[in-house]
């Protein structure tokens, strides 16, 4: 098998994907943008949906769902879909936020998702998500809301205070030691009135009256931009590698075969909201809204509840997900049959007790689509004597019954607030992805 070339110009570009996605939301905002631009059209799920060819997409909130139908397909023809999800481990904003302690403004913080806690100390931190806001008249509508300033920080304690802290480790408590300083209180003066009033800046950020912020999905995001790392540009730095990666490449690989996509298997993207939580949503893996889309996809084309059936029995889902890479420093903490290498191609994940959903047919799928693509894939085990992560490939294959696989991108770092990965392996994963899509 030829290699394929060295591309940074996919690096680069997931950068940028990263960069500018610092929630679900802005990731499915940013995603329906690449896709738009590719030619899709969004569809309201409240709406009657087309049964012409053609390339689509739905978003609910922080999930987002699109495919391809070409002139050649029929109603029972079989899905392939890559699975991904939108949401990373961070600190979100409790709904009465406020405080001051020891003359400092505060923002009281709940940790979503298996945070590494204390990557977010000492970082300039900025504010993202959603809010909903009263339309003029009666109702609430949504609006996004990104401050890319540095309005929140985290200070560890000076080592003078905590001499053991190299020997013993750093232990970091989530209630008290995670709440970010956005503010000091004039030194002997009174509180200002708003007490550093989170419902205030919001307002004001949307350019809405304070009355009118009814509620909001608020978090926050590491403000330094991805970039290439090392002597010979070998990593990429970034926040959310884990799983932006997998939606750039997923989203890349979906418009790349969109103009083939005529027959034959019908090319799926969807990106899920929730992973890091259980998926357990009104849009996540676990919720009906991948089943219901594929449903309507069928019924919209002229097919029934037997050709859908038809369809499942014909499909397969790639579930993209970021893979453990073997770190230098801890070695000791990998199998040692599995070491896996940063830029060493896609990483196809297995454990015995189905924390990840492969099987030997789903594994011929990828080793196949890796044949097409031309890049080298690695295969990954944890240690027996160590617990094993999970991902949306298990929720997948369950809710639709379909033959399903994990695979990954390795990395270091996962659920840090700054992750690295090889800067070869974006094109690597993306060509993966497409070759899986629309298998030659």
């Amino acid at each position: 098998m030829t290699a394929r070339p060295i591309d940074l110009d996919a690096a680069r570009r997931l950068l940028a994907f990263c960069d500018a996605s610092p929630s679900p939301y802005h990731a499915c905002a940013t995603a329906a943008a690449l896709l738009t631009e590719a030619g899709f059209t969004r569809l309201a799920e409240d709406a009657p949906w087309p049964g012409e060819p053609g390339r689509w997409f739905v978003v609910r909130g922080g999930t987002l769902i699109a495919w391809v139908t070409g002139s050649g397909h029929q109603p029972h023809d079989g899905f392939r879909i890559v699975g991904a999800h939108t949401d990373s481990p961070n600190l979100r904003i409790k709904p009465q936020p406020d405080l001051v302690r020891a003359g400092a403004r505060q923002l009281g913080v709940e940790v979503y998702g298996g945070a590494l806690l204390a990557s977010w100390l000492d970082r300039d931190l900025g504010l993202s998500g959603r809010v909903a806001v009263r339309r003029n008249g009666s109702g609430a509508m949504v609006r996004l809301l990104r401050v890319d300033r540095a309005v929140c920080t985290i200070p560890q304690l000076a080592i003078h205070l905590d001499r053991e802290v190299n020997t013993a480790g750093l232990k970091v408590d989530p209630q008290t030691h995670l709440t970010p300083i956005w503010g000091v209180e004039p030194p002997g003066g009174a509180p200002s009135e708003d007490g550093g009033g989170l419902v205030a800046f919001v307002a004001e950020e949307l350019g809405v009256d304070p009355d009118d912020v009814l509620g909001w999905d608020l978090m926050l995001h590491d403000l330094t931009p991805g970039s290439l790392v090392g002597r010979d540009h070998e990593l990429i730095g970034s926040s959310r590698l884990d799983n932006l990666a997998s939606c750039w490449a997923a989203v890349e690989a979906l418009t790349e075969v969109a103009p083939t996509a005529s027959e034959g298997q019908i090319p799926v993207i969807c990106l899920f909201d929730h992973e890091e939580v259980g998926s357990t949503s009104d849009r996540g893996a676990a919720s009906s809204m991948l089943p219901t889309v594929l449903e309507r996809s069928v019924l919209a084309r002229g097919g029934d509840r037997e050709a859908f059936h038809r369809s499942l029995a014909r499909s397969a889902c790639l579930s993209a997900d970021m893979a453990h890479a073997t770190h230098p420093n801890h070695a000791d903490r990998h199998d040692p049959q599995h070491r896996i290498a940063l830029n060493g191609g896609p990483v196809v994940k297995v454990n015995a007790n189905v924390r990840y959903a492969t099987d030997a047919p789903g594994v011929a799928l990828v080793a196949l689509a890796a044949e097409q693509a031309k890049v080298p894939l690695q295969r990954f085990a944890m240690r027996s004597d160590l617990p094993c992560g999970s991902t949306i490939g298990p929720i997948t294959a369950a809710r639709l019954g379909i033959t399903t696989v994990d695979v990954g991108m390795p990395q270091l770092a996962m659920h840090a607030a700054r992750e690295h990965a090889g800067s070869h392996d974006p094109a690597h994963y993306r060509a993966l992805l497409a070759a899986f899509l629309s298998p030659g």
